[in-house]
């Protein structure tokens, strides 16, 4: 097992998990930001307003969103039980 394998393998893990994790962050971000800016017209400033909505958000991400993500992370295990042979060498 070299470095350069080390290194590749990490970077390829950070990616899967920022890709997986990208749907439900952006939703919950524009929902964050939709809310933000409905408070700061209305001038309602409840702190608890934004949480179950954006939890609403991501749970609907999460279940639209899941086959996808069980397809990347299906693609990214067979990609490192496929490269096991070539690292017990």
């Amino acid at each position: 097992m070299t470095q350069d394998f080390v290194v590749a393998l990490g970077k390829d893990a950070l990616q899967t998990a920022l890709l997986i994790a990208a749907p439900m962050l952006v939703s919950g971000l524009i929902v964050g930001l939709a809310i933000g800016i409905f408070q700061a017209v209305t001038q309602i400033q409840e702190m608890t307003l934004t949480f179950i909505p954006k939890i609403l958000v991501v749970i609907l991400a999460l279940f639209i969103f899941l086959p996808w993500m069980l397809n990347v992370l299906i693609t990214f295990t067979i990609g490192i039980f496929n490269s096991i042979s070539s690292i017990a060498h």
